[in-house]
């Protein structure tokens, strides 16, 4: 049985059993933009006991099935980002819109009830604005270089320096978006609807639910995976 270390990473956690992130999901532990602090740090954050945390790992990895989520960790560089755009990027661009119409509507309809939805609104608005030029940086600026520096045995330059000029400035981007998806949560009660809420209601917390499930994700398998991995590829051709 492999030994667990509450001293590893919680994004490494996640980056060699990607199953994983449903339990740090379900302890609201955070392996996106919080996952390059240790576990004893991230349970310390959070209140909660690290060997119950080491558990409940434990537990998840023997039921976990493996077939539901992608080992990305396996991929090579131009897989993992043509992965992200495909998947991640491709989700966004399609529930991004819908979301807009949604939080628009529920917030005008029903924020007299619960002023909150004006805040949960904002941040969508933040939220939706960071996101579609920083897919559009990734895909046309960042992505290229990842897979021009994995095609080639050699240093290749390119106008942004070194490649990890371009990932501080997404990492940056990440951290401006984990904060938004905190304040929809917590605007929303955990995207938890009340009683009076009508069907739309409904729908847009369930939906506004699934974005941050696969924003964790999408952040997860850049900044614990395709970032740490593209900066050690460069180190190497320059070596």
């Amino acid at each position: 049985m492999l030994t667990l270390d509450s001293d590893q990473t919680v994004g490494d956690f996640v980056r060699q059993k990607p199953t994983r992130a449903r339990v740090f999901e379900s302890l609201k532990i955070d392996y996106c933009c919080g996952g390059k602090i240790s576990l004893n740090r991230a349970c310390e954050k959070r209140g909660i006991a690290v060997d119950q945390v080491l558990q409940a790992i434990t537990t998840n990895d023997a039921q976990a099935d493996t077939d539901t989520l992608v080992d990305v960790d396996a991929m090579g560089l131009t897989e993992l980002a043509d992965h992200i755009e495909t998947t991640h990027h491709a989700y966004l661009r399609e529930e991004l819109p819908r979301l807009d119409f949604m939080t628009e509507k529920v917030s005008r309809v029903h924020g007299d009830k619960d002023e909150r939805l004006f805040k949960m609104r904002e941040a969508f608005v933040a939220l939706k604005a960071e996101l579609e030029p920083h897919m559009m940086k990734e895909e046309k600026i960042l992505f290229p270089i990842v897979r021009q520096m994995e095609a080639s045995a050699q240093r290749q330059e390119n106008h942004c320096g070194s490649v990890a000029n371009p990932i501080r400035q997404m990492e940056h981007e990440h951290d401006q978006a984990g904060n938004a998806l905190a304040i929809l949560s917590e605007s929303t009660d955990g995207y938890t609807p009340p009683e009076w809420a009508c069907n739309t209601y409904r729908a847009m917390l369930d939906s506004l639910a699934q974005l941050q499930r696969d924003m964790h994700q999408h952040i997860h398998k850049e900044n614990n995976v395709l970032f740490p991995k593209a900066i050690e590829l460069e180190q190497g051709t320059q070596s």
